[in-house]
């Protein structure tokens, strides 16, 4: 039939538990691409089929996207056209978090953008590359960056109001600008239009941390990782979730949480910070200290609580900082974390 993947799946059921098997084949030469399971009761089956749905959704197109640049640099295709090099970009962008991955991801989605100036998935593909390196601080050119952010992503909903992918870009936009209100509106948006968008949920469970309301930001992100459990960026849904809770004075679960996170990535800086003031809190200083270290070695700028807040500026929200005062400050303080 000429299709390049074919999915197949399986069912078996023993009393009432009921488990789902599938895999994804590469149609040319048979070979499997990805394989899961899925466990669920069987007295709980349309709930099981939407999870099953959206967490298939989610996962089959990071491992397309990998699947299709592994054939093309075997093919070592000289002149790729603009749809191969965005997928190329994306698959580069969803790989482990790092300054080089990134800005491979963004030369590919350049080279799609010079090859068809038209092409919506390469300014969604840039603007998404300058917005999370304005949000992890790597921008050398901040304004600029920002500007160029907004541009694209203003073209192509001019062009295509329904781009759920355009949202998510604005509504992290907006969330770095601080513009919090609009990134909730973006983000409930980009759910709405795509119920299986894993990022949208994570996303828009901070911005209900940053308003001040942890409470409503735990059901995003755990809808977030119960949708894509292998997700590359699990370290961070974890990150927030730990967030919430510790906001909410549960510093044992939010320790767990920042474990699970750092394990995912040992890179992100504000997760070791983070797990350092859930740990002062439940007066395990010693690890705190080591975990504050950590921070300080991948981000020594990042010195003082005064310092974090500027490097945050979301930081500075009444409702946020008044619960932050009473359960985040005070754990990094006891771990030596000075204020000024």
């Amino acid at each position: 039939m000429g299709v390049h993947y074919v999915l197949e799946g399986s069912i078996r059921r023993s009393g009432d538990r009921v488990q789902v098997n599938v895999q994804l084949i590469d149609a040319e030469s048979g070979a499997h691409v990805w394989a899961d399971r899925f466990d669920t009761d069987r007295r709980n089956l349309v709930q099981a089929q939407t999870e099953m749905t959206g967490r298939l959704a989610r996962t089959l197109n990071l491992e397309l996207l990998q699947a299709v640049d592994r054939k093309i640099a075997l093919e070592k295709t000289v002149n790729p056209d603009a749809r191969e090099l965005t997928m190329r970009g994306w698959a580069s962008f969803f790989r482990p978090y790092s300054i080089y991955t990134r800005e491979e991801a963004r030369r590919a989605f350049e080279r799609a953008l010079e090859v068809d100036p038209n092409s919506i998935d390469a300014k969604i593909g840039i603007a998404r590359v300058l917005i999370v390196n304005l949000a992890d601080e790597w921008s050398k050119s901040a304004q600029q960056d920002e500007a160029r952010a907004e541009e694209l992503l203003v073209e192509v909903l001019e062009r295509d109001a329904n781009r759920s992918a355009a949202h998510l870009g604005m509504g992290i936009l907006r969330r770095v600008q601080n513009r919090l209100t609009e990134a909730q509106i973006e983000l409930e948006t980009t759910i709405a239009l795509d119920r299986n968008d894993a990022v949208a949920y994570t996303q828009l469970g901070q911005v209900f941390t940053y308003l001040g309301r942890p409470d409503a930001g735990i059901g995003p992100i755990e809808k977030a990782i119960l949708l894509s459990p292998r997700d590359p960026f699990l370290a961070v849904a974890y990150w927030s979730l730990g967030a919430c809770h510790l906001l909410l004075d549960k510093a044992d679960k939010a320790a767990n949480l920042f474990w699970r996170a750092r394990g995912a990535n040992p890179r992100h800086w504000f997760v070791h910070l983070w797990l350092a003031g859930a740990l002062g809190l439940q007066d395990e200083l010693d690890e705190a200290r080591s975990a504050l270290a950590e921070s300080l070695k991948l981000k020594p700028e990042v010195n003082s609580i005064a310092r974090w807040r500027t490097h945050r500026p979301w930081y500075a929200n009444s409702q946020f900082a008044a619960l932050a005062e009473k359960t985040l400050y005070m754990g990094v303080r006891r771990a030596g974390f000075p204020d000024e």
